[in-house]
């Protein structure tokens, strides 16, 4: 990651210590707007420190045990206490240290997977001829072709086009769609009106207008020439839950991680507000061309006092002239040595 200005909360996360909260009970009593709506609306934290796949040492079991839990949290209590940083690494491609890492999820039940189907946790396998990698975190070069598709990291050093497209400020490396827990600034703001909701990440400041319609039914089919980042989304309310469709997405893009390209993927994302501080996130990534299966994802979100600040990921952006610089300066000094 490059991005030199981060917008940070400057009020107090409502966050004890612990991981991901398995939500409550549906049917409880949550907040609902003037028209009658579970009330969305607000800044919303979706850090985790579960594996979006599942360990294939639990099998088809969701949940930890809280002897597991316990154990979790004695060895990471262990490994700060013995190391500065786990991702420490020097020269061009040196990263963060733990300051800036927001990880740590929410409550005290802990899934094993934020992949809950197929059921074993895992992302299904992907098609014959579907890309399975683009580029990796650092500067090295690996040989693969432009355009770079992934989020974080790159095929190189030539220019800025062999860089993520978070580091180029295109799309944020977890702001998705879906939304991806990751190292900070994972956050959401959504704003709601009778027949518009607004999605707007933290991250590059991405705002999503999503038109509201009676039923899945009803949606209005987008031209297949327009092609856009994060697609074209529009949403519905199926009884309490919202149900958000994005279509095409431009190819530009991952399907999901750095497997694939985004251009025929279909995106459902299920939005369900179950008590004050919590929404349900679920999100269905069907995409043919990539993937074998569809496959869902549960990632629950908490309610944050505070408010979100401007990503100003462009203005100050010095991370990108000093990664290509700082490559040019190791290619002078390994030529004049050899």
């Amino acid at each position: 990651m490059i991005h030199t200005r981060h917008s940070k909360f400057l009020t107090s996360f409502l966050i004890p210590a612990g991981a991901i909260l398995l939500s409550g009970v549906l049917g409880a009593q949550v907040p609902r707007t003037e028209w009658g709506h579970p009330d969305l609306q607000g800044v919303w934290n979706f850090s985790s420190d579960v594996p979006m796949q599942r360990p294939e040492e639990f099998g088809y079991r969701q949940f930890l045990t809280s002897e597991e839990i316990e154990q979790i949290r004695a060895r990471r209590a262990a490994a700060d206490a013995n190391s500065d940083s786990a991702l420490a690494i020097e020269g061009v491609d040196e990263s963060y240290n733990d300051f800036w890492i927001e990880n740590a999820g929410i409550g005290e039940l802990v899934r094993t997977s934020h992949i809950v189907y197929p059921e074993n946790g895992q992302l299904p396998s992907l098609m014959t001829g579907a890309i399975a990698r683009q580029g990796i975190y650092g500067g090295a070069t690996t040989g693969e072709k432009r355009p770079v598709r992934i989020a974080a990291g790159g095929i190189g050093t030539d220019g800025p086009e062999d860089r993520g497209l978070s580091e180029r400020c295109i799309i944020g490396f977890n702001a998705g769609p879906p939304f991806v827990p990751s190292l900070y600034n994972n956050n959401v703001q959504i704003f709601q009106s009778k027949d518009t909701v607004v999605v707007m990440t933290e991250m590059i400041h991405d705002a999503r207008i999503v038109p509201l319609y009676q039923s899945a039914d009803d949606l209005p089919p987008l031209s297949g020439e327009v092609r856009l980042w994060t697609g074209d989304s529009k949403g519905f309310w199926e009884q309490d839950t919202l149900v958000v469709v994005t279509r095409n997405f431009n190819g530009l893009s991952a399907s999901f991680g750095q497997a694939g390209t985004s251009a025929q993927k279909v995106l459902t994302e299920r939005f369900t507000r179950v008590d004050d501080l919590t929404v349900d996130y679920e999100f269905t990534v069907e995409d043919p061309a990539t993937f074998t299966d569809r496959f869902t994802g549960i990632v629950p979100m908490t309610k944050v006092g505070g408010q979100l600040y401007e990503y100003a990921c462009h203005e100050g952006n010095y991370g990108m002239v000093n990664i290509l610089r700082g490559a040019r300066v190791q290619e002078r000094v390994g030529s004049s040595s050899s």
